[in-house]
């Protein structure tokens, strides 16, 4: 700690200090206490002016969005704080990107000096120690890496051995308080859960359960164990049909310990993603069972019989571009015998579907021709101005002397040309065969006809390619009616409507409200 400050009155110090359970096998010296002290005292003795001291006790180097952290860069930008010291590089961070980020370039930026006590990283003066800031990242990333595979490994070990390491147990179920690792039967929400199978077995869908739990304020699974929702929407603290089918279709509820069905993208991030169910951990008799075995098979036939109804899918112009004005979710599409009794697609709220009678929505039931119809011709108008058909005609007549040129051309003619020989030997044939009496007069006259006909047209179509018709009023005439069918069909185009339109809202009155990518809604009724 031979580090010297020329100037310690033009500098305000934030003084950092970090601790994580990655850390435990340092021992003391890596303690809150330990690092507050060697800070404070390198403070002291070079008579630095410490505005604050930020903390962060028990969190990852990987994570960056920690309260002491972002309390610092605050103060910073607030232009409070402009020298930052830490006991060693590591209690800034470990993930070496994130480290390099603020050493290389945000610190310098915001004109604040970085001080890194064991490394002897200080970036107010030139050091060798400076030069090599980028392997000491790279190494505490390894470390941090390396931290991580042990722990997973110990995660793999326990849920192999059917140990819970989850932070909440299923819904009907709760930490054994005299057992570390296990789970005990949640006599308070067991008879909802019992209930719900109950409710499936006597045939009712998932979506009727979860309408029946509403009606009746049930908590939530999330609710009940005082979970972070998150984002506020109109699912929030409601059943729903997922949540009942995932609940019917667990393994936990017939004393089989289920873990894995997900994992972390990587050590440095939250994120997870689901996993297949072959990968999931399943060990069986882990637990007492809520549910009897041969109850729980039925109710899984119920269900998978169920399936190829709730998959069935529609596609259509608008399918992920149209949304409830009102609740903000996007809209479903069903398919309703219309009063002819022909079958049509009608958009109709997914709010409203799943929780029809708690009036969360209304049901903003229309036909999805007509929407589609609307945009389509409010698409037409916006890019009329825009798109002139008689600039394409010369396009379009450059395009068709080339085609004319192409080896497709000449390769088109090819086959026409064998399809007519083929279709003459195949005349003298028949000829044959009724000069020997292998084929009738009536037959012959028949097949002959039939033959003939298709050869004169194909000797037709061939004349018509071979010696087009180069005059430029009939060149200009084909390019027009290409051009008519290309303006018919664009505002058609899928690909010109997700450019043009970033949204689509239906109103409860019926009002369509166009959010275009490049100007302010439209509504049109």
């Amino acid at each position: 700690m031979s580090l010297e400050i020329c100037n310690p009155m033009d500098y305000q110090v934030g003084l950092y200090i970090r601790l994580s359970k990655e850390d435990d096998n340092e021992g003391q010296s890596e303690s809150v206490n330990n690092q507050l002290s060697m800070l404070k005292t390198f403070a002291q003795e070079r008579q630095l002016d410490v505005f604050d001291i930020y903390i962060d006790d028990g969190w990852s180097g990987t994570n960056f969005d920690r309260p002491g952290f972002n309390r610092l860069i605050a103060d910073i930008e607030a232009g409070k704080v402009n020298m930052v010291i830490t006991k060693d590089l590591s209690r800034l961070g470990r993930d070496y990107i994130m480290t390099g980020h603020y050493m290389e370039r945000y610190f310098p930026e915001n004109r604040v000096r970085y001080i890194s006590l064991l490394d002897g990283i200080d970036t107010g003066v030139e050091s060798t120690a400076n030069d090599i800031t980028p392997f000491r990242a790279i190494m505490n990333d390894m470390y941090a890496k390396d931290i991580s595979k042990k722990i997973k490994s110990v995660k793999h070990d326990k849920q192999r051995k059917g140990l819970f390491i989850g932070g909440k147990p299923r819904y009907g179920y709760k930490m054994d308080p005299h057992h570390k690792n296990k789970i005990i039967i949640d006599e308070e929400t067991a008879p909802i859960v019992r209930r719900i199978f109950d409710m499936a077995l006597t045939g009712m869908s998932c979506r009727q359960i979860a309408v029946q739990l509403n009606a009746e304020k049930i908590p939530t699974p999330a609710s009940y164990a005082g979970l972070n929702q998150g984002r506020v929407g109109p699912y929030a603290g409601r059943w729903s049909s997922e949540r009942i089918s995932d609940m019917l279709q667990n393994e936990t509820y017939i004393g089989n310990m289920v873990q894995g069905r997900s994992k972390k993208i990587s050590y440095k991030s939250k994120k997870t993603i689901r996993q297949p169910r072959e990968n999931w951990i399943v060990v069986e008799g882990t637990h007492e069972p809520l549910i009897d075995p041969e109850m729980f098979d039925k109710v899984q036939r119920m269900v998978n019989s169920r399936k190829t109804t709730r998959s069935r899918t529609y596609d259509f112009l608008l399918k992920g571009l149209i949304y409830c004005h009102e609740c903000g979710y996007p809209l479903a599409v069903i398919n309703r015998p219309n009063a002819k009794g022909k079958d049509c697609l009608y958009f109709v709220c997914r709010t409203y579907q799943r929780f029809t009678k708690a009036g969360v929505c209304t049901c903003h039931s229309i036909k999805e021709e007509t929407v589609t119809n609307a945009v389509l011709q409010k698409v037409r108008e916006v890019c009329q101005p825009y798109f002139h058909a008689e600039e394409l005609i010369p396009i379009a007549e450059q395009a068709l002397a080339e085609a004319r040129q192409t080896k497709d051309h000449e390769n088109e003619i090819a086959a026409l040309q064998g399809k007519i020989e083929s279709l003459t030997a195949h005349l003298d044939k028949m000829y044959m065969d009724k000069l020997t009496g292998l084929l009738d007069d009536q037959d012959f006259e028949r097949i002959y006809r039939k033959v003939k006909e298709e050869r004169s047209a194909l000797e037709q179509k061939l004349s018509e390619i071979d010696t087009p018709d180069d005059s430029p009023d009939k060149q200009t005439e084909i390019a027009k009616q290409l051009v008519k069918r290309f303006v018919d069909t664009a505002y058609c185009s899928r690909d010109l409507l997700v450019s043009l339109i970033e949204r689509v809202e239906l109103t409860e009155d019926k009002q369509i409200i166009i959010h275009f990518r490049f100007r302010q809604p439209e509504a049109i009724s």
